[in-house]
C-alpha cells in the first residue's frame, strides 16, 4: 500500500511500546540467535477501559476494506492472476507503478502494537507497526509537510547506505537502505518515504512513525523484498520464524524474531496450519463455534491471519449464523459493512471458539467484548462482517488468546495455548 495526502499508516492494530533494537554494530554477531522485542499496551495504561462509538467502528471496517482492496490489487499486478479470494472485492488498479495508487488509511484511535527499528548509516531509530496483513515498509520522509510533525522522519541524504530506486510515485519516494530490527540486519531493504500524513496521524493520536508489513512479496506494492523475506534470506535467523504474544497486560506481550518463546505457550498444543495461498498468511479454518454449537457456514473457511486488524471480520453468512438466537444481538449495517452489539450483561457468555488444525482455541470475554457503546447499554462484539468478503480476517480479538507463529520457511502458521 502507498500513501496519499489523506493516507496514513494503519488503523486496527493494538498499540504498544517496544524495547529498542540491538545496536546495528552488533547485528552480524547475532547470527543464529533469537531476539525478543517486549511490548506493552496503551489499554493497560488506561486501566483496560474500552468504549466505542458507531462512527469509529464504521471507519475501522472501511479501512480494512481499503487495505484488502489494495493488497489484492497488488497481488494481481505482481502475479498476473486475480487473487482466489478476490470474489467480490473491487480491487484497485493493477497497472504497474500507478502514480496515485495509495491506500487512504486513517487512525481511528484504535489499539496498535509498535516497536523500534533502525534505518540507515549511521542508524536512525523509528517506531513501526508490525503487520502480518501487509508487506511493505513505510516511513515519513524528511520532505513530509507539517502533517508529519512529531514523527521521526527519514532523511536519505543523511544515510550513506541509502539509494533512490527512481520509481515514480506521487506522494512518496522509494529507497533501499539498511534496516536493523531485533538485532538483525536487513541489507538494501525497500522503503517507502511518504510526503504527507492525514490529520488523524498526528503524533498525539498515532505514536508510531511508520509501518512494517510482514507478509509475502505477492501482496507488496513494491517490487523489492518485504522485511520478513529479507531477514530470512540473509541467513541470520536460526529459524525463519516470528512468534507473537499480544496482550494488554503490562509486560506480557512480545515479538520474537528467529524462533518462539516456549515459556509462553504449551508446546503440546502447538498446531500448524499450512499456508494455502502465498501473499497473505492464508490458511483454512476448520470452523467457529459458540456454546458448543458449530457455525456450519464457517466449516473449512479460508482465513487470513492478520496482526494488523483488531476485529475478526468475516462473511455475512458466517456472522449472521453466529449471532442468531443471541438475545438482544443487534446488527448495524452501513454499505457493505456490519457490526453487532450485544447487551453488556450477557456478552461475556457469547464468546466464540475457533478451530484450527483440529484444535479448539477459545476466545476470552476480555478480548471479544470491545467495550460499551457510549450511547447505550450494549457492548461491541468482536466479530464483524463485510458483504465484500467470502473469507475471514482473523485479527487480534482472536490472536490475543494464543501464541502465534509465522513460519516463513515452511509457509505455515502455528497457534498454541498460552500458559
Amino acid at each position: 500500500m502507498k500513501f496519499t495526502t489523506t493516507a496514513t499508516i494503519c488503523a486496527l492494530f493494538v498499540e504498544a511500546v517496544v524495547g529498542s533494537a540491538t545496536p546495528p554494530s552488533s547485528a552480524r554477531s547475532n547470527i543464529g540467535r533469537t531476539h525478543r522485542i517486549a511490548l506493552n499496551s496503551r489499554l493497560s495504561a488506561a486501566n483496560g477501559s474500552k468504549v466505542f462509538d458507531s462512527r469509529t467502528v464504521r471507519e475501522q471496517l472501511q479501512f480494512v476494506s481499503r487495505k484488502y482492496s489494495a493488497t489484492m490489487g497488488a497481488y494481481e499486478r505482481n502475479t498476473g492472476s486475480r487473487h482466489p479470494l478476490n470474489g467480490r472485492y473491487n480491487a484497485r488498479s493493477v497497472a504497474k507503478r500507478t502514480t496515485n495508487g495509495n491506500v487512504s488509511l486513517t487512525n481511528y484511535d484504535a489499539d496498535l502494537w509498535y516497536g523500534d527499528i533502525e534505518v540507515g548509516t549511521p542508524p536512525q531509530t523509528f517506531t513501526m507497526l508490525f503487520d502480518t496483513g501487509s508487506s511493505d515498509l513505510f516511513l515519513p520522509s524528511i520532505q513530509c509537510d507539517v502533517s508529519c510533525d512529531g514523527h521521526t522522519q527519514y532523511d536519505p541524504a543523511a544515510s550513506s547506505s541509502s539509494k533512490d530506486t527512481g520509481q515514480p510515485f506521487r506522494q512518496q519516494a522509494e529507497y533501499v537502505d539498511d534496516v536493523f530490527v531485533g538485532g538483525y540486519e536487513a541489507d538494501d531493504q525497500t522503503i517507502g518515504a511518504a510526503y504527507a500524513y492525514s490529520p488523524e496521524f498526528s503524533k498525539d493520536d498515532f505514536p508510531p512513525d511508520g509501518l512494517s508489513g510482514l507478509g509475502f512479496p505477492e501482496i507488496s506494492e513494491f517490487e523489492g523484498s518485504p522485511l520478513f523475506q529479507t531477514l530470512y534470506e540473509s541467513g541470520q535467523l536460526p529459524q525463519g520464524v516470528i512468534g507473537f504474544k499480544l496482550s494488554t497486560t503490562p509486560g506480557a506481550s512480545e515479538m520474537l524474531i528467529g524462533g518462539t518463546n516456549t515459556s509462553l505457550y504449551r508446546s503440546d498444543t502447538l498446531t500448524y496450519i499450512p499456508v494455502t495461498q502465498k501473499g497473505y498468511w492464508q490458511v483454512v479454518m476448520d470452523g467457529i463455534s459458540r456454546l458448543g454449537q458449530d457455525v456450519i457456514e464457517s466449516h473449512a473457511a479460508p482465513a487470513i491471519i492478520d496482526t494488523g486488524t483488531t476485529l475478526v471480520i468475516t462473511s455475512d453468512a458466517i456472522a449472521q449464523a453466529y449471532y442468531a438466537n443471541i438475545p438482544g444481538a443487534t446488527a448495524h449495517t452501513e454499505g457493505e459493512d456490519t457490526y453487532w452489539t450485544i447487551p453488556c450483561n450477557i456478552i461475556n457468555s457469547t464468546v466464540p471458539t475457533f478451530i484450527f488444525g483440529g484444535h479448539a482455541f477459545p476466545v476470552s470475554p476480555q478480548t471479544f467484548n470491545l467495550g460499551p457503546d457510549i450511547l447505550s447499554s450494549d457492548c461491541l462484539a468482536g466479530i464483524a462482517a463485510s458483504s465484500e468478503m467470502d473469507f475471514t480476517i482473523v485479527g487480534d480479538v482472536f490472536l490475543q488468546n494464543t501464541y502465534s507463529v509465522f513460519d516463513y520457511r515452511n509457509t505455515r502458521v502455528g497457534f498454541a495455548e498460552l500458559v
